[in-house]
This record gives structure tokens, C-alpha cells and sequence, in this order.
């Protein structure tokens, strides 16, 4: 079996892959600082009540926004599980061109998701991750990273609604019953949602406009994806687990 895992500014995801098939997820907090026994014990935990033997883990692969986390992560995976895990990065074998300008700035999260998109879902493809940015990023016919555009996440604005604001309450983000809000959380919740709504319909069209490619499948990921692509047309195709499906395509690479 193969474990990946997504480090990400808000949530470190695991999924655990037999061959093809995601079998299981799971997942701990970034913010919250651990030693590498710490990291270990939640794994072996984790795996097991998932009754998976730490046995039958037979490789890893990560991807990582996040620096500081990495090295007591990475002696957990050595530590716990007896595998040197491959990390994302330069040197790597991914099959997306990144022709961007500063091809070293675009963060390894992007570049699986869109191995995931081009790999699962063909080319030219728009992919957009709803997660504490919002990222677009355009993968043309042939396979190359041409384009990024990268925007506040529904939390951010909403931590700043609430933190900024005195008066403003720390909210549930979700679609409220309608856009004519008649009291502060519901206005703020239709300002969130509909405001991200907006963003990504006015990106999605000018990206695709300005780019000239035609017949561009656009895929969504990210935990907030789904309440936006369920009310927009623009998102074709809203998959949950694209990002780890993209560490599973990398590592498939490698072999």
C-alpha cells in the first residue's frame, strides 16, 4: 500500500492507496506543533483503526507547504513506519512543464493538483483549489503549468471579518438561505460564499478568455470547494480527493 500526504497551511491529509483505490483518509492539524514520536504514534493510531498494519505500508510520498513541519514529519515516516519518504519537489518526475516565469515559486500543492487534473481529466485544464488560498492554475493540451492566479480562501476572509471587525462573531461558513441577509450572520455568511462565487466566475472566465484555449475542463478540490462549485456553472467537475490522487500519479512516475 502506498501513503500519501498533503501538508497543508491548515490540515496535513493522509490517504492510504491499494494500487488505484483510495481506500481510507485521515487527518491531523498543521498549526499544532509536534514531536516526530508525537506525529508516529498518531499514525500508527491512525492506521490501525483503520486496521491497516504499519506492515503493509509500502511506500510514502509527501507533499508540503509548509517548511517547519517537515523534518519532524519526515523522522516519524523513517521512525515508525521503516520508509524514507519521497518528497515533491525539484528533481521529480511529475509530467507538468512549469513555463511560468519563476517556475521554482509555484508551490509543490499546485503542482499535484494539476498532475491529478491533467492526468485524471486531460488538457487544457483549469484547476482550482478552495483551500486557505484559493489557487487557479491553467495546464495547457501539451501538459505545461502556463498560468496561476492566487486569491484570500473563504477562511481568511472570514478570519478577518471576525478579527478585524469588534463586533463581527466568528461564523459557520456556509450558504445562508438567501442572499437578502436581514441580520449580521447571514449577511456574513452571503458575503463569504456569494463573494467567492463572484471571484471564481470573474477568474474562471478571464483566464480561459485571455488564454485563447478552447473546450477547457475546470476541476475544483479543496474542503470549501463543493458549497461553490454546487452554485456555480463554470466548475465542471468538483473532486474532493484530487490532491492525493496527484501524489499517487507522481509516485507512479517515479517507478
Amino acid at each position: 500500500m502506498l501513503l500519501t500526504i498533503d501538508v497543508g497551511n491548515t490540515n496535513i491529509t493522509f490517504g492510504i492507496f491499494d494500487k488505484k483505490e483510495l481506500i481510507t483518509t485521515f487527518r491531523m492539524t498543521t498549526k499544532q506543533l509536534r514531536t516526530s514520536d508525537e506525529y508516529g504514534i498518531g499514525i500508527i493510531d491512525m492506521l490501525e483503526r483503520n486496521h491497516i498494519a504499519r506492515t503493509e505500508v509500502e511506500d510514502v510520498i509527501t507533499s508540503s507547504v509548509v517548511p517547519n513541519v517537515m523534518h519532524s514529519l519526515n523522522s516519524a515516516v523513517i521512525k515508525y513506519l521503516g520508509i524514507t519518504p519521497i518528497i515533491v519537489g525539484p528533481g521529480i518526475k511529475t509530467g507538468i512543464r512549469v513555463v511560468t516565469e519563476n517556475p521554482k515559486q509555484i508551490g509543490s500543492d499546485r503542482i499535484v493538483d494539476a498532475v491529478g487534473a491533467y492526468d485524471l481529466y486531460g488538457g487544457p485544464v483549469l484547476v482550482l483549489d478552495f483551500g486557505t488560498a484559493t489557487t487557479y492554475d491553467l495546464v495547457d493540451a501539451k501538459g505545461a503549468f502556463v498560468a496561476g492566479v492566487t486569491a484570500p480562501g473563504i477562511r481568511i476572509s472570514a478570519k478577518a471579518l471576525w478579527q478585524d471587525a469588534a463586533k463581527l462573531p466568528e461564523i459557520e461558513i456556509r450558504k445562508p438561505y438567501s442572499i437578502l441577509a436581514q441580520e449580521t450572520i447571514s449577511s456574513m455568511q452571503a458575503g463569504l460564499v456569494y463573494g467567492q462565487i463572484g471571484q471564481t466566475e470573474y477568474i474562471v472566465k478571464n483566464m480561459i478568455k485571455e488564454s485563447g484555449y478552447e473546450n477547457v475542463k475546470v476541476v475544483a478540490t479543496g474542503g470549501l470547494g463543493r458549497i461553490i462549485a454546487n452554485e456555480t456553472n463554470c466548475i465542471d467537475v468538483y473532486d474532493p480527493q484530487l490532491t492525493l490522487n496527484g501524489l499517487r500519479l507522481i509516485y507512479e512516475k517515479q517507478r
